[in-house]
């Protein structure tokens, strides 16, 4: 059973950063195509970044230049780096995993940006 563990969020004041990661278990996360969404109170949930099993890596126009996606198949692992945070940032941030037809996410950790 593959499992997603986030952690990292946190309250945070506009303009300053913060690293989320994802803790992959159960199965070799460099198999995977892996993404972070958010889901901002009212709002549907939305595709922030995500990153290939080869590493590419694909951003939502709002998040380009601030946000970055990266991977450690080393340590089974996916991060966000996430920089000059707005408030329009804050939401609920999940890991999610895709991989031939099965799809698995994480419970979600919360970022607070207060401006």
């Amino acid at each position: 059973q593959v499992q997603l563990v986030e952690s990292g969020g946190d309250l945070v004041q506009a303009g300053g950063s913060l690293r989320l990661s994802c803790a992959v278990s159960g199965s070799s996360a460099s198999l995977y195509h892996m993404a972070w969404y958010r889901q901002a109170p009212g709002k549907q949930r939305e595709l922030v970044t995500s990153i290939t099993s080869s590493g590419t890596t694909n951003s939502a126009d709002s998040v380009k230049g601030r946000f970055t996606i990266s991977r450690d198949n080393a340590k089974n692992s996916v991060y966000l780096q996430m920089n000059n945070l707005k408030a329009e940032d804050t939401a609920v941030y999940y890991c999610n995993a895709d991989y031939m037809g099965n799809s698995y996410w994480g419970r979600g950790t919360l970022v607070t940006v207060s401006s």
